[in-house]
């Protein structure tokens, strides 16, 4: 069964809407150092011990970092010398949220993902969608064989768009469950997973909690605010939900694997997410380069964080066997699991 709900034209709670404000206007301009190796190293790291939000859940010692990294700063480097150092220095942390961005490279950490199994092939992926699947709006989706929807949501990179979702949902309406494939999905937009997350209750139902940093030491945050998913305004789903997940699953990806477990009928299948979440914070060096990371730690409803990643309802990895023959294991557990309820 499907609802059409008109009256609902919000769908940010005031907390996230809150921070939101609070993470656009947190662009700083450090200008106490010169723009030369030593001056940007010791900028970026003041940038981070200031206002990153995870050193104690990474188990990190930034002043022990700071006393590393700092003997192999030399005067004479190159931009790539130091682009290489400075990146490093970030990667202590393991955290996929922060980059540093120049004008000929970006320092990065994506071990979350590319430290484990993909669980994902797109060849397998073809074969299930085939030649005759619908398109919209960059998310592929066709009906299975078993009568079961399947819908592709590679990434929340852009707005969904009320009238797709209304069109794709009522394009399954013949359907007794649906397969959301969020596999390699890094993330995009908070409010695009939420739009769609929405889609999948009739009620407000608390998500989570967030806070953020209220000051310069590691441990000032603000208390614990919670998240609230309001219904979506059109066509909502009502018949079961299986949302598959791997280590690619991050960021704004991550936290619509958080909203969905608090929706009815929804069942998570696949390998652990890759965590992160929170709201962009940006500095700049002096040299003009630009840091980026998360300033607003996420939580589940019993208030454990989900920086780290999710657990799936249903563990499953993809196996050599079923590679071989063509099959899509995560996949075809989903639909054994929806053919047995």
């Amino acid at each position: 069964m499907l609802v059409t709900d008109r009256l609902m034209n919000k769908r940010i709670n005031f907390t996230l809407l809150l921070l939101m404000v609070f993470a656009l206007s947190s662009c700083v301009m450090e200008s106490e150092f010169s723009d030369n190796p030593q001056g940007n190293f010791e900028a970026l790291w003041k940038i981070m011990d200031e206002h990153y939000c995870f050193f104690d859940e990474k188990g990190v010692d930034w002043n022990e970092v700071h006393t590393s990294y700092a003997k192999q700063i030399d005067a004479q480097m190159t931009e790539s010398q130091l682009l290489e150092v400075l990146g490093n220095m970030l990667a202590e942390v393991k955290d996929g949220h922060v980059n540093l961005f120049t004008s000929f490279d970006m320092g990065r950490y994506w071990g979350f993902h590319e430290h484990y199994p993909a669980n994902y092939s797109d060849t397998l992926i073809n074969r299930y969608l085939g030649t005759d699947y619908r398109i919209s709006n960059g998310y592929s989706y066709r009906i299975l064989d078993d009568n079961i929807g399947y819908f592709r949501c590679p990434s929340f990179t852009g707005p969904i768009g009320a009238g797709n979702l209304d069109n794709i949902l009522l394009f399954f309406q013949p359907c007794r469950a649906l397969i959301i494939d969020l596999r390699q999905n890094g993330g995009g937009l908070i409010s695009s997973a939420e739009e769609l997350a929405g889609r999948f209750t009739n009620e407000e139902v608390l998500v989570g909690y967030m806070k953020h940093k209220t000051g310069r030491g590691h441990n000032d945050f603000s208390e614990l605010r919670p998240q609230k998913l309001k219904p979506g305004s059109g066509v909502r789903w009502q018949k079961p939900v299986v949302v598959l997940t791997n280590r690619a699953v991050f960021s704004a990806a991550n936290e619509f694997v958080k909203y969905m477990r608090c929706c009815p009928n929804v069942t998570v299948i696949g390998d652990k997410t890759g965590g992160g979440a929170g709201l962009p914070f940006s500095s700049e060096l002096p040299s003009g380069w630009s840091v980026r990371f998360s300033a607003c730690p996420m939580y589940n409803t019993e208030k454990e964080s989900t920086e780290n990643g999710i657990e799936p309802d249903i563990r499953v990895s993809l196996t050599k066997d079923d590679f071989l023959k063509n099959r899509d294991t995560i996949i075809e557990k989903a639909r054994s699991f929806i053919n047995g309820l």
